[in-house]
């Protein structure tokens, strides 16, 4: 039957599409849905919502991987079953949050999450990533999954984790800081606004392979798919094939998407770039992408030590020097660019000005003044 715009739920098929969230709502959440008064950290890792009809909700969030086993959720569930009612919630940065809705509940949840470790003695559940420190990792995928990877996602992110993991658990930070890693310039991760950021980069041109392309490729759509119009069907020997004008060339990796005879993942030109100073939070200031202030490390797995120094070095003057509640960004913005690079440390070259003007007045439009 047709749609009824007078009666829209008239025999409407509902198991299209995500199941409505509200479903999977506790209670107690429902019931003071949209009159919440405020919220307050009790502790690193723990939360407690307050409604206007006095009702409180308690949150203790954990870490949680970007790559789960089957049987880690089950575990997570096993937990949520116990002491929450069966409810439990992922956050956006791969966090796990689990609520009660009794402050006597907490002790003993907390305890439980404290003693469940891995063989190797680390906590399954480590708590913390609120309030004015560093929030879990939200990355991609990495040379797990991802087709176009520069580097590693989740190795990375465990060995920049494994430093930073005392100002997961702590809130000694100016604000809270967000960071984030995305394995290719596709930008699946948020670089692009977060604090500090790791992108993955490739520096040479896609390889040609003339002798299969034809036969694994519509040579049209790798031709469509160049963003900078850099590649144009030709002919080597009697194949047919694609040349790559490399002057165009933005290495974004979008043909070997489309032609799998055109790979540009390589062991010298693929590495880490760091970005710093996103967000997108209207408070205090606006909304600011990320800028560049690495343009290259190399790939050094397993533990890609000069990444995770670099990451280190900008989280740590920016401890010292910024003021309270003043998001990264917004230090290098006070202090000015020049003075970010001599306090960090970092070296300054011609790959990092910033010369983006496209779109401007709409990306300096927000709740604060247009400018």
């Amino acid at each position: 039957m047709g749609y009824d715009a007078k009666n829209p739920m008239k025999d409407r098929i509902t198991d299209i599409g995500p199941r409505d969230y509200k479903e999977f709502l506790p209670p107690v959440i429902k019931r003071n849905f949209g009159t919440w008064l405020y919220h307050d950290i009790l502790e690193p890792g723990v939360l407690v919502h307050v409604s206007e009809s006095g009702e409180k909700v308690f949150t203790v969030r954990v870490g949680g991987a970007r790559l789960m086993s089957v049987t880690h959720i089950r575990e997570i569930c096993d937990i949520a079953d116990k002491h929450c009612d069966g409810y439990v919630r992922w956050t956006t940065r791969n966090n796990i949050e689990f609520m009660v809705d009794d402050e006597a509940k907490l002790k003993p949840l907390m305890e439980d999450l404290e003693k469940r470790k891995f063989a190797g003695g680390s906590l399954k559940f480590p708590r913390g990533g609120t309030g004015a420190g560093v929030t879990n990792m939200v990355h991609t995928q990495g040379w797990l999954h991802c087709h176009t990877a520069a580097i590693d996602a989740s190795g990375v992110v465990k060995a920049v984790m494994d430093e930073l993991y005392e100002d997961f658990e702590k809130m000694r930070l100016p604000a809270h800081v967000r960071v984030s890693l995305a394995c290719c310039l596709n930008m699946c991760g948020a670089v692009h606004c977060s604090d500090i950021a790791i992108l993955g980069v490739h520096r040479k041109p896609p390889m040609v392979d003339n002798d299969n392309l034809s036969n694994m490729c519509e040579i049209p759509l790798a031709v469509a798919s160049c963003p900078t119009g850099a590649i144009k069907a030709t002919t080597v020997g009697d194949k047919k094939s694609v040349v790559v004008n490399n002057d165009k060339c933005m290495y974004c990796g979008n043909c070997f998407t489309m032609c799998p005879a055109m790979p540009l993942a390589d062991a010298e030109g693929s590495g880490v770039a760091i970005l710093v100073g996103g967000k997108l939070s209207n408070r205090i200031t606006a909304p600011m992408f990320s800028k560049v202030v690495v343009p290259f490390l190399p790939n050094e797995a397993p533990r890609w030590p000069q990444t995770v120094e670099a990451v280190k070095k900008i989280l740590n003057t920016y401890a010292k020097d910024a003021k309270k509640y003043e998001r990264l960004g917004d230090w290098a913005a006070r202090i000015g660019w020049e003075r970010f690079f001599e306090k960090t440390d970092l070296p300054f070259t011609e790959h990092l000005i910033d010369d983006y003007r496209f779109a401007y007045t709409t990306w300096r439009t927000s709740t604060q003044f247009k400018f």
